[in-house]
């Protein structure tokens, strides 16, 4: 048997370290050897859990497949793993003080067949590597964060069209996850409100918000899509406390009440996130009299985000406003007439893409304008996801990408870390993709004019009072 101690003390509570700990699919975030973590099955983190984790050794990985056997909450946690090589019991045991956690590490390492020798050898660099491992994982547990910047790889691909396209992939996700500084913000006390909450990438950031202690309030169309999404997270994290708003946001009354019965509970939100969409391939006008991607896209999250502006400045910390977005935009230059378009000439891709375009430039806008209002506005864009709307309205494409397109939960990413993290903080006016700021214009073109843009609010003032006064 090979064994390890070694211990630190961070300045986070006992409860933020247990967490962070307990969950095996951060230790890509700041051990080195780890290659992949995979949680297998559902529910939530707790005694039982089963991790698949795979380990680089020089040009060799192999696969270890760890269990959580002892799990006291804030105190004391055992994992236990299992590998073709040998098995391993990890100890961690937490003491918190006034200000600071004492984390203390015990590994114990039994070698299996004749690797005996070949690990008392690699003793020496063992130890090595758990004095590095201990420094970045106090690391991650610091909050030490620096505003997020554009890495020299993405700075090059972002020259070439086929290579920044490339980075809306799977392997973009993957590749630049590699340099991702550690996530470990909680959000206890925080109170989000997401749209198209739902299904697709809505669902998955719900799902790692609720994990991560966030107050959500959800909003959908329905008590049945309600009671589905409920079920869905309680079974993911054991959460039963999710709050959820009914609203149809095509319907700008809906909007509207949905506003009202925010404004009215006076609550704090410290994250709003822009997240409900849909492509329509077929024109279509809602009972207001709008192009429903026009209602649903842009003028719905327009209203929402300028309405409840004073609960976004009472939050306790610097407020985020996170606009979901499509990397389809930068096929489009912002042309006013192509909003709200008619039946002629309406093709469902380019009104998305149009919608999407706007809702960035709006992005921009807030960000200048409310600077000193303690809120922070970005947008994201989640690459090329396998989402609901892609599978209906994308066949070909889907076909075309389907091996590159990426997971929900990856496409959900930077919308949980933009909701998260101190570091998506320190940014305000831009959009992020795979947790680095990207050009809003790839390679400079379709830059819209100015008159177009100082036309922007003026027309979705103009078309909202339009839609309330046919309903009135």
């Amino acid at each position: 048997m090979l064994s390890i101690s070694r211990s630190i003390t961070v300045n986070r509570s006992g409860y933020d370290c247990f967490q962070y700990l307990s969950d095996l699919r951060n230790l890509i975030e700041w051990d080195n050897q780890v290659k992949t973590s995979r949680k297998l099955g559902g529910g939530p983190v707790g005694r039982g859990s089963t991790f698949t984790v795979h380990l680089v050794a020089g040009w060799f990985t192999y696969p270890i497949t760890y269990v959580i056997t002892h799990w006291t909450p804030s105190q004391k946690l055992i994992i236990e793993g299992r590998s073709a090589f040998f098995t391993v019991k990890d100890t961690i045991e937490l003491d918190e003080g006034e200000e600071t956690t004492d984390i203390s590490y015990q590994m114990e390492l039994h070698p299996k067949f004749g690797f005996t020798a070949l690990l008392r050898r690699a003793e020496s660099s063992l130890n090595q590597h758990s004095d590095r491992l201990m420094a970045q994982l106090k690391s991650a547990l610091q909050d030490e964060k620096r505003e997020a910047t554009l890495s020299p790889r993405n700075a090059k691909a972002d020259g070439v069209t086929w290579r920044a396209l490339a980075c809306f992939t799977r392997f973009g996700y993957l590749s630049g996850r590699r340099i991702w500084l550690p996530m470990s913000e909680r959000l206890e006390g925080q109170h989000v409100v997401l749209t198209g909450a739902n299904s697709g990438i809505g669902l998955a950031a719900a799902i790692d918000l609720a994990a991560a202690g966030a107050a959500l309030t959800l909003v959908v169309r329905s008590h049945t899509k309600a009671e589905k999404t409920a079920e869905i997270i309680a079974a993911e994290t054991g959460r039963t406390d999710i709050a959820f708003e009914l609203a149809d946001l095509s319907l700008m009354s809906d909007t509207e009440a949905l506003i009202e019965r925010l404004l009215t509970t006076d609550r704090k939100i410290d994250v709003l996130i822009n997240n409900a969409g849909a492509l329509f391939n077929e024109h279509s006008r809602t009972d207001e009299g709008l192009e429903q991607s026009y209602a649903l896209l842009l003028l719905s999250p327009w209203r929402l985000t300028e309405a409840l502006k004073p609960l976004l400045v009472n939050a306790w910390g610097p407020a985020r406003v996170i606009n979901v977005v499509s990397g389809g935009m930068y096929a489009e230059r912002l042309n006013l007439k192509r909003l709200n378009m008619a039946a002629e000439g309406y093709r469902g891709a380019r009104a998305y893409a149009q919608c999407k375009r706007a809702l960035s430039v709006l992005t921009e806008i807030w960000a200048e304008r409310w600077a000193d209002d303690n809120i922070v506005v970005n947008a994201m864009h989640p690459g090329w996801s396998d989402t609901p709307g892609v599978q209906k309205s994308l066949p070909l494409f889907r076909r075309i990408t389907q091996l590159v397109l990426r997971s929900h939960k990856e496409g959900a990413d930077t919308i949980v870390w933009m909701a998260r993290s101190k570091q998506a903080a320190l940014s305000s006016g831009k959009l992020f993709l795979d947790r680095e700021p990207r050009s809003t214009y790839l390679l400079g073109n379709n830059v819209e004019q100015p008159d177009t843009r100082a036309g922007l609010e003026p027309m979705l003032r103009s078309d909202f009072s339009a839609a309330l006064n046919t309903v009135n």
